[in-house]
């Protein structure tokens, strides 16, 4: 039986608060991450209570300012410049420490705004880190039609943090993602991480092409369980869409022909350990020593050369 009715949120389906999207652990079974994303208008703000999560701050398109209030009493805050829209590259991002008020604002127009977190048991300083465009590498993964192009603003060795590991991709018309398909739902250390996992995703025409004023930017993701923990998810997705994966394995992501596909990826679990360790499933975790014979998509990075 399908579980798409518990695991996949249509745009439109878990907004609360003021917020377009509002996933947190209001969620049935849902523990470590949120996730809140947002349209505003110019000089509109959005305001998350202080807590014990962290966060880290997206622009998705256009570009907010940052107010942090922490537990002493003062204000830190930031701009993010951010970019046209998640196709056009990278963008700046801001980290804010557990158990601050947080303050998002719309800068010089509209803009769209992603808000990241996991629960924390430490905090950080400073409350406030602007992370510049420049900081966030961009990493080209797989070959072929197996390529994706990875932003890791959030990652182990990238971003000091205490739980949240968070991450944006890429993947061209046609391609295939998170694939071979992996799960990380048990804690074997050195192994596999125990971290639920969010996908948002954003999809438009491909980058040049004649797309109809009516097409329809569509995609696919797939989760699917063991027999000690079944799971059952195949989504077809658009843009604002969230899939919750609390286990199992998880890809392909698939991008249309016609159609490049944007994910943004947030994850945290219970462990002690911040780390992103995951298992292939061994049915398919070949496919990873093809890679070898195969150019990356040229196509890739969208938005040119970091």
């Amino acid at each position: 039986m399908s579980d798409n009715a518990r695991w996949v949120r249509p745009l439109g389906s878990a907004s609360a608060d003021g917020w377009d999207v509002a996933i947190d652990d209001t969620v049935d079974g849902w523990s470590h991450t949120s996730l809140y994303a947002v349209t505003l208008a110019a000089g509109e703000s959005r305001t998350l209570a202080a807590a014990e999560w962290e966060h880290v701050v997206v622009p998705l398109s256009g570009s907010v300012s940052v107010t942090v209030a922490d537990p002493e009493g003062l204000s830190h805050d930031c701009v993010l410049a951010g970019r046209a829209s998640v196709f056009a590259g990278p963008s700046d991002v801001a980290y804010a420490t557990r158990d601050c008020e947080l303050t998002v604002t719309a800068e010089g127009g509209a803009a769209t705004v992603a808000v990241c977190g996991a629960r924390a048991a430490r905090r950080h300083t400073p409350p406030l880190r602007h992370v510049g465009v420049a900081d966030v590498p961009v990493e080209l993964r797989g070959a072929g039609i197996a390529s994706r192009e990875v932003r890791n603003f959030g990652t182990p060795g990238v971003l000091d943090a205490d739980s949240i590991i968070a991450c944006e991709v890429i993947t061209p018309a046609g391609n295939w993602s998170s694939y071979p398909p992996h799960k990380h739902d048990e804690d074997r250390p050195g192994v596999e991480a125990e971290l639920e996992e969010i996908y948002y995703f954003k999809v438009a025409p491909e980058v040049g092409s004649p797309a109809a004023a009516d097409a329809d930017p569509v995609a696919y993701q797939r989760v699917y369980g063991t027999d000690e923990r079944p799971i059952d998810v195949l989504a077809e997705v658009r843009s604002g869409d969230v899939v919750l994966v609390p286990h199992g394995w998880h890809g392909p992501a698939m991008a249309a022909p016609g159609y490049d596909l944007y994910y943004l990826n947030v994850m945290a679990g219970p462990g002690d350990e911040r780390a992103w360790l995951i298992c292939d499933d061994p049915a398919h975790g070949w496919v990873r020593d093809t890679w070898a014979t195969q150019q990356v998509d040229p196509r890739l990075p969208l938005g040119g050369a970091q």
